[in-house]
């Protein structure tokens, strides 16, 4: 577990943003002409009803025309940097920030490999200083908002007062593969496109015995500490390879992945909470990740956590799909806004994905 030292990094504001087209799972049946029975179960009986997707034009006859490689990579980058700017824009409005005010700035994407990186072009895209930190998370999959998080809160801690982003962009509709098959079906059944953006600033830590001030108004909460676990023993249940047949990158999700992460769910938070002196029962909020209705299933019930717990988590998947490292984000700007929260309430927040790896933090309001 890491805890921020000398300062504590509060979340400030939240953004999100998904590109403008959107599809019912039915509505994607339809357009790839999908009539195997077991494919179209998988879609109907996913919890998702509905995704954002950066789809291809159509052809000739209707059907949407097949993408290279290059196509899908530069897919991720244009509509990437449409979806990040956005998310930026609406977090830094929310707060009454000015870009110029950002001094770091880390982006987080596995859905597609840029050099210069998202961070680069989003300094120049939104005008950034040109001084501005930056980070680049890539590959990590749907864990990898906490990884950078735990990134993000680690600087701001170091340079109190002044303003760091993250932001989550996944552009999952260029990591699609259309074949036919389960494998390839299963994976398209599940992910939308999607971005979210979060800025942190870290305040004085509280003296000794003296008690916690209440957050700002409308500010978020202070993040008070991280725990990982990966299990090695799954590393290749979730991966994103290399395709010989289609001459492209392909994602893989085994069927036991619900499994092996409900499995370890309950030792990581426990962890989590035991180096802060606290107890699930103490948690008040829960911001996991929509990884799909298994996962949450298998979290939900390996923690003992009601349907109300996650309905946020619920909520984003049923509107959005899985959006990988920014689902997270998602739900908690509907925890925001919705307006429970309470000072002094605590929360944790967990994500999952490749590795196989559990990702978890504490917050405090």
């Amino acid at each position: 577990m890491t805890r921020n030292a000398g300062s504590l990094a509060r979340i400030m504001s939240v953004g999100t943003a998904v590109p403008p087209a959107s599809y019912t799972q039915e509505e994607l049946l339809s357009v790839f002409g999908v009539t195997d029975p077991r494919i179209r179960s998988v879609f109907l009986n996913s919890a998702i009803e509905r995704r954002h997707l950066t789809l291809p034009p159509c052809d000739a006859d209707g059907i949407p025309r097949t993408e290279t490689q290059g196509d899908l990579l530069r897919k991720h980058s244009s509509s990437g940097l449409l979806i990040g700017r956005e998310a930026i824009e609406t977090c830094l409005k929310r707060l009454g920030a000015d870009p110029s005010d950002v001094a770091f700035l880390c982006c987080v994407s596995s859905t597609g490999l840029l050099t210069p990186g998202f961070s680069a072009l989003l300094i120049k895209e939104l005008g950034l200083r040109p001084t501005c930190g930056r980070l680049d998370v890539v590959g990590m999959g749907c864990n990898a908002g906490l990884n950078a998080l735990a990134a993000v809160t680690g600087w701001a801690s170091a340079h109190p007062g002044r303003l760091a982003l993250m932001v989550s962009v996944e552009v999952c509709s260029a990591a699609y593969v259309f074949d036919g098959t389960m494998r390839t079906s299963v994976v398209n059944s599940l992910f939308g496109d999607g971005a979210a953006a979060l800025a942190v600033v870290a305040e004085p830590e509280p003296e000794a015995g003296a008690d916690a001030e209440p957050s700002h108004s409308g500010a978020g909460p202070s993040v008070l500490g991280y725990a990982s676990r990966i299990i090695t023993d799954a590393i290749d249940a979730m991966r994103y390879d290399w395709d010989e047949d289609h001459e492209r990158f392909s994602f893989f999700l085994d069927p036991e992945v619900p499994y092996v992460v409900g499995a370890h769910a309950e030792e990581t938070v426990d962890r989590l909470l035991d180096e802060a002196g606290l107890h699930r029962s103490d948690i008040s909020h829960w911001v996991i990740h929509s990884g799909g209705k298994k996962v949450i299933d298998a979290v939900r019930v390996n923690l003992g956590l009601t349907r109300h717990d996650v309905r946020h988590t619920l909520s984003v998947l049923r509107d959005y799909g899985n959006l990988s490292s920014g689902a997270f984000l998602f739900s908690l700007r509907q925890l925001w806004e919705e307006g429970t929260v309470r000072p002094g309430d605590h929360g944790v927040m967990m994500t999952m994905g490749p590795g196989s790896t559990i990702e978890t933090a504490l917050l405090r309001w």
